[in-house]
């Protein structure tokens, strides 16, 4: 009872006077009871995921996903490595097939890029695009988001993609059995080819005629003094198109010497007919031999080179030992291309489309067009003396400024079977020339 009384008594006292040191001594001494009192533990973050996890993994939504709504900030999501701006699609998306962007090598790096480039256990297959709007002008520009490329009706992801222009190596071959007229402009336009290329180019010079002839030996330099030469021995008088007789009495030779006939192909008796009549000669064209002859020069050419085969003919075929199949089948297995300058008939308008018709047991009077279309080539129509000297260059230009597509097979490795190719293009208006397909080979699979 009596320490009752004195603990009131004591709390009043203070109440009575809050300044005085007794006062100051007792909140002194509360404050340094508090301070000894722990705090609560505070929130830690999650620990980081496994290396082997790909992605936060949530509930309800699995690995890989992230939720759609804000989240917590007392279990933030993983961090994910920013990808960089320049290599992301733009429209990733509207194109889910394409995820992640090609290779694609700096200004100047895309030949040696495309020659060095590992392939393991599979086909890694190189498609040469031409683009050209709807006046017939080449279209620059372009980034692998605009291409669509399907090989037997399947799409393949874009693996690398280049617009750098690789060295050409251009087998030209000059039909040498055209008519005198059409010859003696080809013969005048061979000085302007030299003038199409550059220091980078190579070339060889094959001619036909009755058989492929290989007039240069094999490949020298575009600019090196010797491929005038060259051309030059190439030029020919051509063929006289005359009228036939075959019978009554103009038939047989009109010009005579000795008795006998100038010329013996047209010495009536044995092999060209009888005393009555005469057995015309067959006209000879051997564009599949000669073709095949500038291809397989072309086949030792190392990698990173474009390989063409410039034809200056009016497209006609007769006499190969090699046909049309065997032929297309060797240049779609060494990646080789066909281009043309069509002269003669073939460029008459009209005629031109005409003569592309082969009936059964004739002549090919245009199988040129054919061997352009399927390699991805481009093929000039030209009649006059300028616009052959022009569609060298032309040709070549085209030829130089291409985009490089290139992908991984998904076919087996080598079946020995054509594979289709078709390349889209994702804007409207514009023609793309590619090559229709290949034949796997054993170069182009490590």
């Amino acid at each position: 009872m009596k320490l009752g009384l004195t603990a009131i008594a004591l709390a009043a006292l203070l109440s009575s006077s809050p300044n005085s040191p007794l006062s100051l001594s007792r909140v002194a001494l509360a404050q340094q009871q508090q301070s000894t009192v722990p705090d609560a533990p505070t929130p830690q973050a999650p620990k980081p995921l496994a290396s082997d996890v790909n992605g936060p993994i949530t509930p309800g939504l699995g690995a890989g996903d992230t939720p759609s709504g804000p989240t917590s900030s007392s279990n933030p999501p993983a961090q994910q490595p920013p990808a960089p701006s320049s290599q992301m699609p733009s429209n990733q998306g509207k194109d889910r097939f394409q995820v992640a962007p090609p290779e694609i090598p700096a200004a100047g790096e895309g030949v040696d890029k495309a020659a060095t480039i590992i392939r393991l256990h599979v086909n890694f297959v190189e498609v040469p695009v031409t683009v050209k709007d709807s006046k017939g002008k080449l279209v620059s520009g372009l980034t692998y988001r605009d291409f669509k490329v399907f090989e037997n009706d399947t799409r393949e992801p874009l693996a690398f993609f280049t617009t750098d222009s690789f060295p050409l190596s251009i087998a030209f071959v000059i039909d040498q059995s055209l008519t005198s007229d059409v010859m003696a402009k080809v013969n005048n336009s061979l000085g302007a080819i030299q003038g199409a290329l550059t220091p980078f180019d190579e070339v060889a010079v094959f001619s036909y005629n009755n058989g492929a002839q290989n007039r240069s030996g094999g490949f020298t330099g575009a600019q090196s003094a010797r491929v005038p030469y060259v051309l030059s021995m190439t030029k020919a008088a051509g063929e006289e198109m005359l009228v036939p007789v075959n019978s009554g009495p103009l038939a047989g030779c009109n010009i005579r010497q000795n008795g006998n006939c100038v010329d013996p192909n047209l010495q009536p008796g044995h092999s060209a007919g009888g005393s009555t009549f005469m057995t015309i000669p067959k006209e000879i064209h051997t564009l599949n031999d000669a073709i095949l002859a500038a291809a397989k020069e072309l086949s030792t050419r190392p990698k990173g080179r474009r390989r063409i085969i410039y034809v200056i003919s009016d497209g006609k075929e007769y006499g190969s030992k090699a046909t049309y199949k065997e032929v297309l089948r060797y240049l779609e297995t060494n990646k080789t291309a066909v281009y043309g300058t069509l002269v003669g008939d073939s460029a008459r308008w009209g005629e031109g489309y005409v003569s592309r018709i082969h009936l059964p047991f004739t002549m090919y009077d245009n199988i040129l067009a054919k061997y352009i279309l399927a390699t991805g080539g481009t093929p000039d129509f030209e009649r006059g003396l300028d616009g052959i000297e022009k569609s060298y260059a032309e040709i070549a230009k085209e030829a130089r400024n291409q985009y490089t597509l290139g992908y991984y097979s998904n076919q087996p490795v080598i079946d020995g079977k054509f594979r289709k190719i078709e390349v889209r293009l994702e804007r409207p208006g514009m023609e793309i020339i590619a090559k229709q397909g290949y034949y796997p080979s054993a170069q182009d699979s490590h």
